[in-house]
């Protein structure tokens, strides 16, 4: 417990442990917030304009690998409930969070710190986080999610039923943009589905240090509720660009196994997350796991002084044995294959011996020209 950042959020001081290599800081210069992320109105998916949407969704994909959405079915009042309640489980007192804490990488639902790849780390994450699975028993699951706050369950449950439908709404806006057959992303695909609470607390020195450093996603498509606090930062055009938050929209983000699946026509977007020296924050976001025709993102967390920040991410991924590859129909004499078949579990096991690095976390499934 000792170990967790919020524990250590009262120093003058940022310890060793947690200063980055200077390249990959985030110094003293201000990022400004990106106004042309794209934020995409849902509200019209059953109707005429259908279409248009998704060819937004697929533009947004491959210009950004990250794009914001709003009318999109999860209501305002369950969004609020939802990032109140992981508010709450930051702030329990020690000897209710000590329950949830876990220093093993394998326990299904656990509290804990910086990330799975801690003890072989040269350098610490800014960042608590609660990571539990979602799906595809969402009741089982919840059997062995947090039992307080005594809401959680019912709140987050809620959420989660929520998010998976706009999930695999969007994953088949894609599957029709991208010109394939209805419910491609469906099954065994999208089959697995976890979440990840971040919580940032304000930082004694947020040029040094990061939340989250600059990383893809290693999953099929990301749902990010960003909550109120600044934080998040994209890479774009070799710079970084903030994503600041739109009320009540979620963040969407590309992640690799769409990318390789689309043969790199969507982008998997470079991302991290900054700190700040002031007050928390918390996030969360919902994973979903294209030839390189989407492109993931690559993106960070960074640190801020004064507020603390919480996300939550949403994160669907195929399940081990599923077999991931360039779509078929995206094949042609003019764009060749560029990933091989492989299992999925076999991508999530060189993530791991990697530290968790995504820098060439692509390269061992890339076909040579």
């Amino acid at each position: 417990m000792e170990i967790l950042v919020s524990s250590r959020s009262n120093l003058q001081s940022l310890s060793e442990k947690y200063i980055f290599p200077e390249e990959t800081r985030p110094g003293k210069v201000a990022i400004a917030l990106c106004e042309s992320i794209p934020v995409i109105d849902l509200g019209d998916i059953a109707g005429h304009n259908r279409a248009n949407i998704a060819q937004e969704i697929l533009k947004a994909s491959q210009e950004f690998g990250f794009f914001q959405v709003i009318n999109h079915g999860v209501s305002k009042a369950l969004m609020n409930d939802t990032m109140s309640v992981f508010k709450e489980v930051f702030e329990m007192p020690a000897e209710d969070l000590a329950g949830i804490y876990s220093e093993d990488p394998d326990r299904s639902c656990r509290l804990f710190t910086s990330s799975n790849s801690y003890a072989n780390e040269d350098v610490h994450n800014w960042r608590d986080f609660l990571r539990h699975p979602c799906h595809p028993d969402l009741d089982a699951c919840i059997q062995q999610w947090p039992e307080k706050p005594t809401r959680y369950r019912q709140v987050v449950g809620n959420y989660s039923t929520e998010v998976m439908k706009l999930a695999s709404g969007i994953l088949e806006l894609i599957s029709e943009g991208l010109g394939l057959e209805s419910g491609y992303f469906g099954g065994e695909l999208s089959e697995n589905a976890f979440l990840s609470v971040n919580r940032y607390p304000p930082c004694p020195d947020p040029s040094l240090t990061l939340g989250l450093p600059k990383h893809c996603d290693p999953n099929l498509i990301t749902i990010l509720l960003q909550g109120d606090v600044c934080g998040l930062q994209v890479f774009k055009d070799g710079e970084w660009i903030g994503v600041g938050p739109v009320p009540h929209a979620l963040v969407i983000n590309i992640g690799y196994q769409l990318q390789i699946i689309s043969n790199n026509k969507l982008k998997g977007a470079e991302h991290r997350a900054v700190t700040n020296s002031k007050d928390a924050r918390t996030s969360a976001a919902f994973f979903i796991i294209s030839n390189n025709k989407l492109k993931g993102a690559e993106h960070r967390a960074v640190t801020n002084s004064k507020d603390a920040r919480t996300s939550a991410a949403f994160f669907v991924s195929p399940r081990g044995d599923s077999i991931i590859e360039p779509a078929r129909e995206l094949i042609k004499a003019d764009n060749r294959q560029l990933y091989r078949a492989f299992e999925f579990r076999e991508f999530v096991s060189n993530l791991r011996n990697g530290k968790g690095k995504s820098e060439g976390a692509l390269e061992p499934f890339k076909l040579q020209a």
